[in-house]
């Protein structure tokens, strides 16, 4: 694709969340030619009004149906046609858009991006979990339909950004970076008393609080070496992750003659989001320019697999196949909403993930059958959360 001329219809799956509104706010900064078609979103019915009616999409959905008559109401006379369930956001993934950001947090994410995949439009995925789940499916599915899937968390889009792709095959490993998280440094004994007010409150990013304990419990490293493995056809063995505080290297990629490379930039979505919209080309945009002198030194560190077992617990995972990963996945989204209840404590969140994973395993439970993939992994997603809540329950009579 050259330099953008003519306006790209585009949809907005979870434009009320971090990465929907980072986003849109690009799109407003940048004045990028684009049409939107759509706008999704959980339970956020004032914002999602808001977006609307400074966009104007054909539709705005909200997953919530009990909030359809107050989407309506507030769009009455505006042209925005209202609209609410996840039907409605299946849908609206598979308008026709050129672009579909993927941007709804968790598994309910899948459909919609492989709904968006089928059409043959090129998916920003920043919904890590429908890889995790299908990620061969997706891909498979993306690339039949003469689309594509570009990454836009920072540190996918950092190996997709450097990647060089007839080198490919020469690369040794692909190394991600990890901020550290808010408990970087503390101790196991200050851990279990964390609170989840301290777990989002995230040292360098702005993100949802599902994210920001996934990011607390270093799980959402987990997930993305998952994900690295899928989107890049490397081996779990080859996947890495440092410790890098001060998230300005987002990401590397290692080749067998000992060469490094590295993508850099202050720690802002937009970025990445640009790189997915605009790629091959880049979009011009007043981005915040990265000062290395302001920063003065770059540090790195091994990650402590004792403090933050998810590491090693996704890895595993990998390792296994099949649905693993899936109920991996669906383990964690339903340990860290008990612990967000302040049902369980913090790291009781890694525990019940790896519980879930070794009951499912001695039930025999990670099988895949044939048939379609989204059906087979929303089938292990639901034994996996079934599984979960019953471990999370016992954590929470103890």
């Amino acid at each position: 694709m050259g330099a953008l001329t003519s306006p790209r219809k585009v949809v907005v799956l979870g434009s009320t969340g971090s990465i929907g509104l980072s986003t849109l706010s690009l799109f407003e900064e940048s004045g990028a030619p684009v049409e939107i078609l759509a706008l999704t979103a959980g339970g956020n019915v004032d914002r999602l009004v808001e977006q609307a009616l400074r966009w104007r999409p054909q539709v705005a959905v909200i997953q919530d149906e009990t909030k359809l008559e107050a989407l309506s109401h507030a769009l009455t006379g505006s042209s925005v046609r209202a609209a609410a369930g996840s039907a409605a956001i299946i849908e609206a993934a598979a308008m026709g858009a050129d672009w579909v950001m993927s941007a709804i947090v968790g598994a309910a994410g899948l459909a919609p991006t492989v709904a968006a995949a089928r059409t043959g439009a090129v998916i920003a995925l920043a919904n890590k979990e429908s890889l995790v789940c299908a990620g061969p499916a997706l891909l498979a599915i993306a690339k039949a339909a003469g689309g594509s899937v570009i990454p836009v968390d920072s540190e996918h889009s950092a190996i997709f950004q450097v990647l060089q792709p007839d080198c490919a095959h020469r690369v040794a490993r692909l190394i991600l970076t990890a901020s550290g998280g808010p408990f970087r440094t503390w101790d196991k004994a200050a851990m279990l008393a964390a609170t989840p007010e301290q777990a989002v409150a995230h040292p360098n990013w702005s993100m949802g609080a599902k994210i920001s304990v996934d990011s607390a419990t270093m799980m959402n490293k987990g997930l993305e070496m998952i994900e690295a493995s899928y989107l890049f056809g490397t081996p779990e063995d080859r996947v890495d992750v440092v410790i890098h505080p001060q998230s300005v290297i987002h990401s590397l990629v290692e080749y067998v003659d000992g060469s490094t490379l590295a993508q850099l930039g202050p720690p802002d979505m937009r970025s990445p989001i640009a790189c997915a919209f605009s790629w091959p080309d880049r979009l011009p945009w007043p981005a915040p320019r990265l000062d290395l002198a302001a920063y003065g030194q770059l540090t790195f560190e091994t990650p402590d697999l004792d403090r933050f077992p998810s590491i090693g617990i996704a890895r595993e995972a990998l390792r296994l196949g099949g649905g693993a990963p899936t109920a991996m996945n669906a383990a964690n989204e339903v340990a860290v909403a008990a612990f967000l209840d302040r049902e369980i404590g913090f790291l009781d969140i890694a525990a019940a993930v790896a519980g879930t994973l070794e009951r499912m395993n001695s039930l025999d439970g990670l099988s895949v059958a044939e048939g379609d993939a989204v059906d087979n992994a929303m089938m292990i997603d639901a034994s996996a959360r079934r599984i979960a809540a019953e471990v999370v329950t016992q954590k929470h009579r103890r």
